[in-house]
């Protein structure tokens, strides 16, 4: 009989709220290394699942709760897993679509900021390691790096009473499809992206040093090249950096995506400029980045640290210029799958009808 299966929204209420529930991981390590979910237990059973091995699984035991929720790459081998240990009586479903779906899961954290009259919510796509910010003021809102469905920003919003005026970006992301476009549209909100000429959309440009209201608070615009040569970041109130790709909270941004090689080392260059403008600034500054290497948790703490912190756990920060550039150019990761066709839809504007298909599996934007 053919196991019943859970969706991803399913599953992110049962985790969110805290259910007991156990969930298995059945890919093979490698994959599991990748990225997956928070909390998951892992069993190497991917081939023996494949072959039909009858002895699958069956030292395996519930570590939380007594239900099982199975998980492979798209729901299909992690379908057999259920089916095994229904089997042998135990209460397991299979997540739908697999890690594939699970890529738009969410869940959001408040980040506590002293001393600004804003709120900031933390949007975290906890799979793919997507981090966006709902900022709300005076019952108005504004949405940076929008990484997630439109929806989503105005459930939060209307949880909160905002109401979205401003969607702003840092760049023109590589590593996820940007929902920016389609909230500015959905919400009537203004769409605001540091001047470029890489987008064949309008949007209201933004130059270094403008302030853009978000209620009774101010977002200043800094001017940061490197990671992209329009990449910029949004200081709230002198107190917290949205950083985009540019800084991370023990990482920089990469130099090389849609770059050839001379033009990567030019980049670099300028990124070390960009990076030294923000370690000027209060070491008490609140550094909040575009994306995050780990799975991110259920647990409601925000993903962030001091400019002080980020400072002390990130050596780049604190070479000279050429030497810099040296280590760089020589620990750059393997570039995001996909990116080209990534980087062309998020210049055109447009989103694909399965936005998964393109966007599965962990980051890769930053240089440690």
């Amino acid at each position: 009989m053919t196991a019943p299966t859970i969706s991803t929204e399913g599953l992110r209420e049962l985790l969110e709220r805290g259910a007991p529930v156990t969930v298995l991981d059945v890919r093979p390590p490698a994959e599991r290394a990748e990225w997956s979910i928070p909390g998951s237990v892992h069993a190497d059973a991917y081939e023996a699942l494949r072959r039909g091995d009858p002895t699958v699984l069956a030292d395996f035991h519930p570590t939380n709760g007594d239900r099982v929720v199975t998980v492979c790459a798209a729901g299909k081998t992690s379908m057999l897993a259920a089916e095994c240990l229904r089997a042998r009586g135990v209460d397991a479903v299979s997540l739908e679509g697999g890690m594939r779906a699970w890529s738009l899961a969410w869940n959001t954290a408040e980040v506590p900021c002293p001393g600004s009259s804003a709120r900031i919510v933390q949007l975290r796509r906890t799979g793919k390691g997507c981090l966006s910010y709902l900022i709300g003021s005076n019952g108005d809102a504004a949405v940076i790096d929008a990484s997630l469905d439109p929806h989503v920003y105005q459930r939060v919003a209307d949880t909160n009473g905002w109401h979205i005026r401003t969607v702003l970006e840092t760049h023109v992301h590589a590593d996820h499809l940007s929902r920016a476009r389609a909230l500015a549209v959905e919400t009537g909100a203004r769409l605001c992206l540091p001047t470029t000429a890489r987008v064949s959309f309008q949007y209201a440009p933004l130059k270094d040093g403008d302030t853009l209201r978000v209620g009774s608070a101010g977002l200043r615009v800094l001017n940061t090249p490197g990671h992209t040569p329009e990449s910029a970041c949004y200081l709230l109130n002198e107190r917290a950096l949205f950083t985009g790709d540019t800084l991370f909270l023990a990482a920089v941004g990469r130099p090389d995506l849609e770059a050839t090689t001379d033009e990567s080392r030019h980049r670099a260059h300028v990124l070390h400029a960009s990076l030294q403008r923000l370690v000027a600034l209060p070491p008490e500054t609140v550094v909040l980045p575009t994306h995050t290497s780990a799975p991110v948790a259920f647990d409601g703490q925000p993903i962030s640290a001091t400019l002080r912190e980020v400072h002390e756990r990130t050596s780049l920060l604190r070479e000279n210029e050429e030497t810099f550039v040296s280590q760089i150019l020589t620990r750059l990761p393997p570039t995001p799958p996909n990116h080209h066709r990534i980087v062309a839809l998020n210049e055109a504007g447009t989103l694909p009808d399965d936005p998964t298909e393109l966007e599965a599996g962990a980051n890769r934007c930053a240089v440690a």
